[in-house]
């Protein structure tokens, strides 16, 4: 009956009334593994593959994984390698590892996946193509950022000339480029982009639709980029306003409103404000997400820069160690993640008057670059 509830096409249903039914379907699976219901037992292909989206969307990632892994274990015993269904498997699951920071496994099935979309469907077609807007996303997750602007350009280029400018999927990917302009430095570029998918959002979708607050808040980031500390900020109290009431506090989405404006809250010297905003995220993204989600790591790394520029150095230095730590094991030394925590940790060493550490690190700084 839960999976009945859901269509194909997510789109076609109210956001709203998916973030009602994973209650009570989660709550469902929990009395299914306490009482060992036989419906937790059995495979239900259409509904596992349902039911995994709903939890990646909702935010349940580590949940999501469990489905979808089992969804593409099943296909890929019964199904061909260039079924049309295993092959979505493998892109759902892909777009999970994502979400968990797991970017070389995601990156592994995404190449995959546009291999066999592109053998089987063609360059041109609207799933390659999407195939290929995936990849560019874990590319930029794993700091390859020159690969996925190229990606994202050759993307856009497609939606732009085969669905039009004022489709769905070609704003999505006008959003993608700009924030992988904004990573490059390209702020111009990135606003610019940015504007345009904000105006579009509201014209088409209204003010309230997930992909229109999406735009707000990358249009913020890269305001507080450019030092429009005063822009920024009064686009993310916005947009946090109707991510705590359309979404509610606990969503993935309303953290990352939430750590925005800390940022922009840290560029402002408004320390005391972001400090507490980020003891918040940071709670939330343990409780929620678990201590090694991507965005758990950041929320550490956020307050520890706060902890920094309020003289809290032992604080600053407890949490940089963490964040260095689990950077290198997920992301490797080599990651601009990673070197950045190295900096930071580096700059606390010389606060706290370790200058032998500070200089330790350094020195791998500069044989790093």
């Amino acid at each position: 009956m839960l999976a009945g509830s859901l269509p194909e096409d997510f789109d076609k249903q109210p956001y709203q009334f998916r973030r009602s039914l994973v209650t009570h379907f989660r709550a469902n699976t929990q009395h299914s593994v306490m009482a060992k219901k036989e419906m937790f037992d059995r495979y239900f292909d259409d509904a596992h593959e349902k039911f995994g989206r709903l939890l990646r969307e909702q935010g349940y990632e580590s949940e999501a994984e469990k489905f979808q892994i089992e969804v593409l274990a099943v296909r890929s015993r019964i199904l061909a390698e260039e079924h049309p269904d295993r092959i979505s498997a493998m892109g759902e699951l892909a777009r999970t590892y994502a979400s968990l920071g797991k970017y070389a496994d995601a990156e592994k099935l995404k190449i995959k996946v546009l291999d066999l979309t592109n053998r089987v469907l063609g360059e041109e077609h609207q799933n390659t193509i999407s195939a290929m807007g995936d990849l560019a996303i874990t590319y930029w997750s794993l700091g390859k950022y020159a690969d996925a602007e190229k990606l994202h350009i050759q993307v856009l280029d497609m939606r732009n000339r085969l669905l039009g400018e004022e489709h769905l999927d070609t704003i999505c990917d006008m959003s993608n480029l700009a924030i992988t302009y904004e990573t490059l430095g390209k702020y111009v570029n990135a606003e610019k982009l940015q504007i345009k998918v904000l105006d579009l959002g509201k014209k088409l979708l209204g003010e309230e639709h997930l992909l229109t607050m999406s735009a707000m808040n990358y249009l913020a980031i890269t305001y507080e980029r450019q030092g429009k500390y005063a822009d920024a900020e009064k686009l993310q109290i916005t947009v946090l306003d109707q991510r705590n009431r359309l979404l509610g506090e606990e969503h993935p989405n309303t953290m990352e409103a939430m750590n925005n404006l800390a940022i922009t809250y840290q560029s402002l010297g408004k320390y005391a404000d972001a400090e507490k905003i980020q003891i918040k995220v940071l709670d939330l993204g343990n409780r929620l997400l678990g201590e090694e989600h991507p965005d758990t790591i950041s929320a550490i790394n956020n307050l520890a820069n706060t902890y920094q520029s309020l003289g809290k150095y032992a604080d600053a230095e407890n949490l940089q160690i963490q964040v260095l730590d689990m950077r290198n094991r997920l992301l490797g030394e080599e990651h601009p993640d990673t070197i950045t925590a190295m900096g930071n940790l580096a700059v606390t060493y010389k606060s706290l008057g370790k200058y032998v550490d500070a200089e330790k690190l350094q020195v791998q700084l500069v044989d790093d670059v």
